[in-house]
């Protein structure tokens, strides 16, 4: 087996070790981080593969979220159920949104999510909604059992569920960009003229990349409210969507792996920094930021790629500097 085939496998054999060994928040913290790795995957297919900026994908988050709450409180949906649910229901309102958004570009694309995310909390508490939302008081969720009669706790299952869940939607965005389509997605964000003059139809493309992205977002959210156990309005603020650019950024927007070293950045990062200063974390979050885009440009996957590059090539030179030692 290929170094390169082994290294996913260890990671996964590790992740499904953390349960026993990991304290109950703990445990929560690795289930939420496997949940923002899915919704940064969903915004890296859209911003880093596509080329398209998106400042609302708070909202999909969130309407893949209440989508799982209601369903399980209202219609006693399954909560595993719920997921397809919430992909379905968010990539339908990803690609409506994609299609008008193609009349726009650059900033005011950015600008046009940024606003359907200021927009979303207010929806939500919209009073004829009350009935299904719960209004301001939003919606309480029990978390589910480990089926089968499996010794496993509450939060132990929702954790390999997730991590189950993730394993399953990186794999087929790595199948998906690494096809036909993934190479028509990258060459609209590279050259768009000439992918147009060889009959990719770009209007259909973005639009279906946005469904896709906010898709993967809204299955994101309905996994982090079953996390959670909760759902309000001001959960889902705008401040939700920088969260998830940040993440994109700090772990490598053109990069499937890179999701997962954003979603640590912004599960842990935010603790860490609250323990620096209580005073001031935000400016410690800050710093921190500045820190890694400084010292990382690429983020973190695109530094980690770097450095094997480096190492590629001083072993390659090592190997032919050896034959030249010998013959003389």
């Amino acid at each position: 087996m290929s170094p390169r085939a082994a290294l996913p496998l260890a990671v996964v054999a590790l992740a499904c070790l953390l349960p026993f060994v990991a304290s109950d928040y703990r445990l929560f913290q690795l289930t939420m981080v496997l949940v923002y790795a899915i919704a940064l995957l969903g915004l890296n297919i859209l911003t880093g593969f596509n080329g398209q900026i998106s400042l609302g994908h708070g909202a999909f988050y969130a309407i893949g979220a209440y989508g799982a709450a209601i369903a399980m409180e209202h219609a006693g949906v399954p909560y595993w159920a719920t997921l397809p649910l919430a992909g379905v229901v968010c990539g339908v309102a990803g690609f409506l949104f994609g299609v008008p958004a193609l009349r726009l570009e650059g900033v005011y694309l950015a600008l046009a999510t940024f606003a359907l995310a200021l927009a979303m909390p207010q929806l939500l508490k919209y009073k004829h909604f009350d009935q299904w939302t719960g209004g301001v008081q939003g919606i309480v969720i029990l978390k589910p059992d480990a089926p089968f009669g499996l010794p496993l706790s509450a939060d132990q299952w929702l954790y390999y569920f997730t991590l189950m869940v993730t394993i399953v939607l990186f794999v087929a965005a790595r199948n998906l960009l690494r096809g036909r389509i993934g190479r028509a997605i990258v060459a609209i964000r590279d050259q768009p003229i000439a992918a147009q003059a060889m009959g990719i139809d770009a209007a259909l493309f973005k639009s279906l990349t946005f469904g896709v992205s906010a898709a993967f977002t809204g299955v994101a959210g309905a996994l982090g409210a079953i996390a959670v156990q909760f759902v309000a309005p001001d959960s889902f603020g705008f401040f939700l969507s920088i969260i998830f650019l940040v993440g994109s950024v700090v772990g490598g927007v053109a990069s499937i792996q890179g999701a997962v070293w954003g979603a640590l950045f912004i599960q842990f990062v935010p603790n860490l920094a609250d323990r620096i200063s209580k005073a001031a974390p935000w400016a410690v979050y800050g710093l921190a930021m500045i820190a890694f885009v400084y010292l990382l440009p690429t983020g973190v996957a695109g530094g980690i790629a770097l450095l094997r590059a480096k190492f590629a090539a001083h072993r390659r030179g090592s190997a032919e500097a050896q034959p030249r030692r010998r013959s003389t």
